[in-house]
């Protein structure tokens, strides 16, 4: 894995105002292409050279440039990566023994390298979207608790 992987690219100076106009302009052009398998024709400002993309890359690229536009940090993680327990612990925004709690539970799917514990992106990744539907599900059922209660206000 490149050490890029997993440093995040922190907006900075003009960075979030480029990404905001930048994200305006490619959502104009995915307006026009609606079938979401067909790839998407971008022209280079500077050359006038059309490149022909893959509709999923520029999906991606408009989820990065609304992180970038809010001056969030982005971090490109390829699903097939194999991460350290830090590296999953800081991608999860979790203590490293939280972390491997979860793993030795059988939350989260690794492997053992010699003594080292290794985690596919793609299971971590999946354990965040369980666990993310697991919050709002409860929320959801304080919410309606709190309605049937009467202290909504």
């Amino acid at each position: 894995m490149s050490p890029r992987v997993l440093s995040p690219v922190q907006p900075e100076g003009e960075d979030a105002v480029i990404a905001r106009d930048a994200l305006v302009r490619v959502r104009k052009a995915l307006a026009a292409h609606r079938d979401i398998r067909e790839p998407v024709r971008l022209t280079v400002e500077e050359d006038g050279e059309t490149v022909t993309v893959p509709r999923a890359a520029v999906d991606l690229l408009v989820a990065v440039l609304a992180n970038m536009a809010a001056g969030q940090g982005v971090s490109l993680v390829p699903a097939h990566a194999e991460l350290t327990t830090q590296q999953a612990a800081d991608l999860m925004n979790v203590s490293r023994p939280f972390l491997v709690r979860l793993l030795q539970a059988g939350d989260i799917e690794y492997r053992l390298v010699g003594t080292h514990r290794r985690i596919k992106a793609a299971s971590l990744l999946d354990y965040m979207r369980r666990d993310d539907a697991q919050r709002r599900k409860a929320a959801d059922e304080l919410t309606v608790l709190t309605q049937d209660m009467g202290i909504d206000e």
